[in-house]
């Protein structure tokens, strides 16, 4: 029989005031995963966690304890709603997963960073070894202790993104010229406008490249201007932040040119199927740091965001495994290179021939990286 999974229900510490509508969370707040263990001795356990993705049903858990490795699905406090998530809050419920398994046996713990997850593990360890900070990006006081973040064994990362603030870099839509009209499109930087691709030529690249950065600075200034007179309101009761909407964040001339940044995808992006999939990703509502708040985009948007993953990665001195999938539509080679390149002598990369984003209808494939993931995990 396969191992059958198990409800863990953690305590967190509470955040700010009002980080959630339910009166319950904020009095109480508890963060929940599903987990699996096998029989037998209690070598290692692993947990598999995003920031805001719900990993409770990931695909790794039960082959995993199939293998030898228990395995937990954690969410955050954040699942399913990104719009007030700081990175630095969920790394203090990340550290209350690593102390629930602790407290059932497991001295060894390793991370799984699949995905956006990939970044979180590495900020995680990076602060588990050396604590640095003490306040929010805000200048809140952090509230974060070496207690809350007990260190792991190694880190286990797989079709594995550089950071939330990467993908806003690369994926912002510079073609946007009015912040409060999500159909102002700018034609000269318009990668979904036929008449500049794909292919797209170098100098279209570099307007487009320049463009994006261009418009995520003005972002990211309105923001610091914007709470930093919120902060200066000297009235009871004034508001401290403030949501606000970012329109089309997805936009990379990788989705369509297949002679960017090559590997085994197909066009289109982990979203959308094709040109026009991937396009109307871009025009929908619910999409990618679509609604957010002022301190929640300093912390996982932004290029001040603290929770890059090679930087931190470079930070750590575990062991660390990658697994690339080739046909990912969302990691590149050059994704995998930056990786590399922090990890140093630590990591070694084993590729997925023909892997997409979530392995999905490719159960044989899923077998190969529990297999090969497991065996690494044992052997720490």
């Amino acid at each position: 029989m396969p191992p059958q999974l198990q409800l863990a229900a953690i305590d967190v510490k509470p955040g700010a005031a009002l980080e959630s509508q339910s009166g319950l969370q904020m009095l109480r707040p508890r963060i929940y995963g599903a987990w699996a263990q096998p029989a037998g001795p209690k070598r290692v356990a692993a947990i598999v966690m995003h920031p805001t993705s719900n990993f409770m049903g990931h695909y790794l858990i039960a082959p995993l304890a199939e293998r030898g490795v228990a395995c937990m699905g954690l969410n955050s406090r954040y699942a399913g709603n990104d719009t007030l998530l700081l990175m630095e809050r969920v790394i203090q419920d990340l550290g209350a997963g690593v102390q629930f398994l602790r407290a059932q046996g497991y001295d060894k713990v390793v991370l799984i960073g699949n995905s956006g997850g990939a970044a979180l593990a590495a900020f995680y360890q990076a602060q588990a070894e050396r604590l640095t900070i003490d306040r929010m990006l805000d200048g809140d006081p952090a509230q974060l202790s070496p207690q809350d973040l007990p260190p792991v064994q190694g880190l286990a990362l797989c079709a594995a993104h550089e950071g939330r603030s990467f993908l806003m870099r690369h994926w912002i839509d510079p073609s946007v010229f009015d912040e409060d009209d999500p159909l102002a499109a700018n034609f000269d930087v318009d990668m979904y406008d036929p008449r500049n691709g794909p292919p797209y030529s170098p100098e279209f690249l570099a307007k487009f490249r320049a463009a994006q950065q261009n418009r995520l600075q003005r972002i990211d200034q309105w923001v610091l201007a914007r709470l930093s007179l919120l902060r200066r309101l000297d009235v009871p009761g004034a508001p401290r932040d403030q949501v606000f909407v970012i329109h089309r964040t997805h936009a990379d001339p990788r989705f369509l040119d297949l002679g960017l940044d090559p590997n085994d995808r197909a066009v289109g992006s982990v979203w959308g199927v094709g040109a026009q999939g991937a396009k109307s990703v871009n025009y929908a509502a619910s999409q990618m740091g679509r609604i957010t708040s002022l301190t929640a985009f300093l912390s996982q948007w932004s290029p001040l965001s603290r929770a890059d993953g090679p930087s931190n990665l470079a930070k750590t001195s575990v062991p660390v495994l990658l697994h690339t999938y080739t046909a990912d539509q969302s990691t590149f080679p050059s994704t995998r290179d930056a990786w590399l390149a922090a990890g140093g002598r630590r990591i070694r990369n084993i590729d997925v021939q023909g892997g997409n984003h979530y392995l999905a209808g490719q159960p044989q494939l899923v077998q190969q990286v529990a297999d090969e993931m497991a065996a690494w995990m044992l052997a720490l």
